[in-house]
């Protein structure tokens, strides 16, 4: 908790391990002993405070599942939380080993729900099974985070419903021009 309540106030470029221990009433060498480095810490209390915990909705049609997810994500993203997000996807941009450790741990979060949800519309016959791979599985996600970056939250029901219906569902539910078989360039955020 100290380390969230610090990052609000602070951001995590001015955040050090001093004044969370401070705040927290313990030394620095005990959060030493438990994490390496403020990056880690950070990433520990996002995980402990349920950044990335969304559990994928399953209404049995693709449509209102992704509906659903987003409208969770968008949930999150206006709680108190959504200002650390913010703050944790700017420093990403300036610090390639803090990006690579969110990415890794808390950022997982749409792309992984996301993710079984695509699977189940594949079973269902919904959705082809190479799109499962492609660089369009993650077009919802990358919407409305950049809806959140660009406009701050709430992000409004009438924005999430017009990236499913005008963007990702004519995205997902089309074989891509040319492509032969259903292959498919590997996409690094859909998992395999």
């Amino acid at each position: 908790m100290a380390t969230l309540e610090e990052l609000s106030e602070t951001g995590y470029a001015a955040l050090s391990m001093e004044r969370v221990a401070a705040r927290a009433r313990t030394g620095k060498a005990a959060l030493y002993r438990r994490w390496s480095n403020r990056a880690e810490l950070v990433v520990e209390a996002c995980r402990l405070a349920g950044v990335a915990k969304i559990d994928p909705p399953d209404t049995g049609a693709l449509r209102t599942d992704v509906i659903d997810l987003m409208q969770q994500i968008a949930a999150k993203v206006a709680s108190p939380l959504g200002g650390i997000l913010r703050g944790l996807l700017a420093e990403m941009t300036r610090d390639p080993d803090f990006a690579k450790l969110v990415r890794e741990s808390v950022h997982t979060v749409g792309p992984v729900s996301l993710r079984a949800i695509l699977e189940r519309a594949a079973e269902r016959g919904e959705i082809e099974p190479w799109i499962l791979d492609s660089r369009r599985a993650t077009v919802a996600t990358d919407l409305l985070r950049n809806e959140f970056l660009l406009f701050g939250a709430p992000v409004p029901d009438d924005v999430i419903t017009d990236i499913v219906d005008d963007v990702y569902l004519p995205l997902i539910l089309r074989p891509a021009p040319g492509r032969a078989g259903g292959t498919s360039t590997p996409h690094p955020a859909c998992g395999r």
